[in-house]
């Protein structure tokens, strides 16, 4: 899984550009767009949106336990990795058919988020049971879509580009020479919205701060997002429609 949103769709935490020890240089959405087509010659589709962003997923190195799925479904882009315990109980309440996967799943699930405003991001994923990450994006509402399960099963990494773009990865050679070390694992339990923020889907009312470890002359070589129980929000971040977004999508796959 890839993805690469400019900042006025998904802005990154300042943490995320801080400079690292030993940091080489960080790549273009361009050039990471070419190292993923490189990388992934013959399994990987590509999905080129306007202003320079880009949806990718492989099948390479795919396993039984963490298979991919990808949808685009009403303009609404999703790649899903790993799987769901209680996709029967899920297809049930969200009115779908037995042959439903998980990524279908999500974008209904992120429908009612969207739709239900306003309405908790953590109130339709926290019943999600089973190991998996998934990247959503609705090119309609320009909005990006991010969690991860609570024992962080699935890979996923994010971090920024040389531009200032958020980047996630499943891939963590991909991302490291993408973004020059200046990546780090998604924090399990978590979601990502464009208007939110990164929030704990099971400690809504909690802030997830970033830890930096720094060596003994005082460089950063680690940033580590984690919930903090000592720091309560005020409310728990809530969303509603946005104005449309107009765009056309190009495909590439091989």
């Amino acid at each position: 899984m890839l993805a690469i949103f400019e900042q006025s769709i998904a802005k990154p935490p300042l943490e995320l550009s801080l400079p690292l020890a030993g940091q080489p240089d960080k790549k273009t959405r361009q050039e990471i767009a070419q190292i993923f087509r490189s990388q992934k010659p013959g399994d990987s589709t590509l999905y080129r949106l306007p202003n320079g962003n880009f949806l990718g997923v492989s099948h390479g190195g795919e396993t039984p336990s963490h298979p991919r799925s990808v949808i685009v479904m009403e303009d609404i882009f999703c790649i899903f990795s790993g799987a769901l315990d209680n996709t029967p109980d899920l297809r049930k309440y969200y009115g779908l058919s037995r042959q439903a996967t998980e990524a279908m799943i999500m974008v209904e699930a992120y429908k009612v988020l969207r739709d239900r405003a306003p309405y908790p991001p953590d109130q339709v994923i926290k019943d999600l049971q089973g190991k998996f990450a998934f990247i959503l994006f609705d090119s309609k509402d320009s909005t990006l879509f991010l969690a991860r399960d609570r024992e962080g099963s699935v890979p996923l990494h994010w971090g920024a580009t040389g531009d200032g773009s958020l980047i996630c990865c499943s891939d963590a050679e991909l991302i490291k020479a993408a973004s020059g070390k200046c990546y780090t694992p998604f924090p399990p339990g978590c979601i990502f919205l464009s208007e939110s923020g990164l929030t704990s889907f099971d400690h809504p009312l909690h802030k997830v701060k970033a830890m930096i470890r720094e060596d003994d002359d005082g460089s950063v070589n680690a940033i580590i997002f984690q919930v903090d129980f000592y720091t309560r929000l005020h409310s728990i971040p809530r969303r509603g429609s946005a104005s449309n977004w107009a765009g056309t999508t190009v495909v590439e796959g091989e």
